[in-house]
């Protein structure tokens, strides 16, 4: 990568199942210059997230502009504020926001581009892309304000080796709750045993509807839905009375021709369950909450980032590929340079 160019990835063409090689398009341009009202970011990390896939295939996903081929891929990054015309963004401020898949950005601070300032809090600002940012304000928004979880609650979570999956296991067990975490082979089902799974059960193996019926005998309180497909059918079958399912995420399907048919859903009304879908920036107005709850649950070390990393910007195109295959973990996002806290490792 060169630091005196701003390198980019654009939509070379529509991706056809998983992303390949061919969908990417490397470009390079000289670095902007920030004009009046403007600022100058270089950016630090870049988020990875199934919606990606979305964005290049065209859609208008999460209130994005669709994306035309040829034009630089949406992505949320971690940047330092290096040039600025603009009062409200100073020189050597960090922020996050829709920077998209470069190394530079000249922005005027859009309210579509939903920058927000880091807290300096001592950790890496890669933070700002998993607890601190919009991952771990989804687990925060969907499991606290839409999952409404109590002490003592049988809770189950696909997905829980994720980006938002690890961080609502954790925020499970600061509640008080019964933690189950759905997740795929025995190294991920460790990982969120550390980070306080009651139990797990590895989708990889045997029958999921079998699994939740003998580790949640007395049915589901709280399902915390992050994949979507056959896993959603099963809990169905294993819902308590007056239990509450959050749809945050249906990764399972993302890569399916049609869409997938729940075909069991009246078993809701059995058991007198409510199903809800949130999304994330529907809570903008209400950020500065989870932010502090965050920050605090981090700082006292009962929140742990759980992070997979990727090395440099060439890494993009195989890194968004892998979140379709299973083999990451965590908050999967790219390090293009590193940041003021970043242990030397």
């Amino acid at each position: 990568m060169r630091e005196d160019r701003n390198c980019q990835w654009r939509v070379a063409r529509r991706p056809d199942g998983n992303v390949v090689a061919a969908d990417f398009q490397y470009t390079e341009e000289d670095i902007p210059f920030p004009g009046d009202g403007e600022f100058l970011l270089k950016t630090y990390y870049i988020n990875l997230a199934p919606v990606m896939r979305m964005y290049m295939g065209g859609e208008a996903i999460a209130g994005e502009v669709p994306l035309a081929i040829g034009d630089v891929i949406h992505g949320r990054a971690v940047a330092e504020i290096i040039e600025s015309r603009h009062p409200d963004y100073q020189v050597g401020d960090f922020v996050h926001g829709q920077c998209g898949w470069q190394t530079y950005k000249v922005s005027k601070g859009t309210k579509q581009e939903k920058f927000r300032k880091l807290p300096d809090l001592d950790i890496s600002y890669s933070a700002a892309l998993g607890a601190l940012g919009m991952t771990g304000f989804s687990a925060y928004f969907g499991f606290v304000d839409c999952g409404r979880p109590q002490a003592g609650d049988i809770v189950v979570v696909s997905g829980a080796a994720g980006g938002v999956g690890s961080q609502v296991i954790q925020i499970a067990r600061l509640k008080g709750c019964h933690v189950i975490g759905i997740a795929g082979g025995p190294g991920k089902c460790e990982l969120i045993r550390s980070l306080g799974c009651d139990e797990t059960i590895d989708y990889k193996t045997g029958n999921i509807a079998e699994k939740l019926a003998a580790a949640c005998p007395d049915g589901i309180d709280l399902y915390f839905d992050n994949v979507g497909g056959e896993t959603l059918t099963a809990v169905l079958e294993n819902l308590r009375m007056h239990s509450r399912i959050v749809l945050c995420g249906s990764i399972s399907e993302y890569l399916l021709d049609k869409p997938f048919g729940l075909s069991n859903y009246t078993r809701l009304r059995r058991t007198n369950t409510t199903m809800q879908g949130f999304f994330v920036y529907n809570h903008v107005d209400d950020f500065d909450r989870a932010e502090h709850d965050m920050s605090k649950w981090l700082q006292s070390g009962q929140l742990r980032p759980v992070e997979h990393i990727f090395d440099g910007f060439a890494a993009l195109p195989d890194a968004l590929a892998s979140l379709y295959t299973g083999t990451n973990h965590g908050i999967a996002l790219v390090r293009i340079r590193r940041g003021p806290n970043d242990n030397e490792e």
